[in-house]
């Protein structure tokens, strides 16, 4: 077939991306500040990723600096050994940079960081791939809005129109003078069990939300003292 001669679209620049050597020196370089600048040094692990809910405590710590990038690079900021610590006692708190961990660098005290993480806790719905926290079951008979999570007179039917989509997911349904009926109690997902995709549609559809998004602090570095302190439960976080 002969060319088409239809104008094109020609990209006369391009954004070019960082090489990773230029962005990992990049982020040794700021974390080695960032010790400079503040007095504490906070190594967190974060539960069901989420950057909606990091973004807010981001702003929480405006006036402190938080880092959530490569854990090798980072933990070379602070240094390996006590031969190659940035600060004295620091290369203590690079045992804990591994998985999915983050550094917050701030002046405020411990007890009031700690107490901050202690009380934030966001539910949020299960992505693919998660061991499911409860067994949710969808009793037979008429399918309601949640699932059965509320009596009947406190709820409604679920639209007609979903029928197909619920079927594709697994349901065992058929309509029924317009109303969606499951066939047989159906066991959406089961406790500490993995889930897929239409497991986890299934349960947003329901309005079931069961991945909490949460922040634990696993140890601290002072600059005054050079001392880190291991914040309790830390070792069964770092054996998951």
């Amino acid at each position: 077939m002969p060319k088409s001669k239809r104008s094109k679209v020609v990209h006369t620049s391009q954004v070019q991306k960082k090489p990773a050597k230029e962005i990992n020196a990049a982020l040794f370089e700021l974390v080695q500040e960032a010790v400079d600048a503040y007095q504490h040094i906070f190594v967190f692990s974060v539960d069901n990723m989420r950057n909606t809910y990091l973004k807010e405590v981001r702003q929480h710590f405006s006036d402190s600096r938080m880092f959530f990038g490569k854990t090798k690079v980072m933990a070379k900021a602070l240094g390996l050994t006590d031969a190659e610590e940035h600060a004295p006692g620091l290369h203590k708190l690079s045992k804990y940079l591994q998985g999915s961990v983050g550094l917050l660098c701030s002046n405020r005290e411990p007890k009031e960081v700690l107490e901050y993480f202690e009380g934030f806790v966001e539910v949020d719905f299960a992505r693919a791939g998660m061991d499911a926290t409860r067994t949710f079951t969808v009793p037979a008979g008429v399918v309601y809005s949640t699932g059965g999570e509320q009596p009947a007179e406190q709820d409604v039917p679920m639209p007609h129109s979903l029928e197909a989509t619920v079927r594709k997911w697994g349901m065992p349904t058929k309509l029924d003078k317009g109303k969606v009926i499951c066939l047989e109690d159906y066991a959406v997902c089961k406790e500490g069990k993995p889930m897929n995709s239409d497991q986890t549609a299934l349960l947003k559809l329901f309005g079931i939300a069961t991945a909490e998004f949460k922040v634990q602090v696993l140890a601290y570095w002072s600059a005054a003292s050079g001392e880190v302190e291991e914040i309790e439960g830390a070792d069964a976080v770092m054996s998951n």
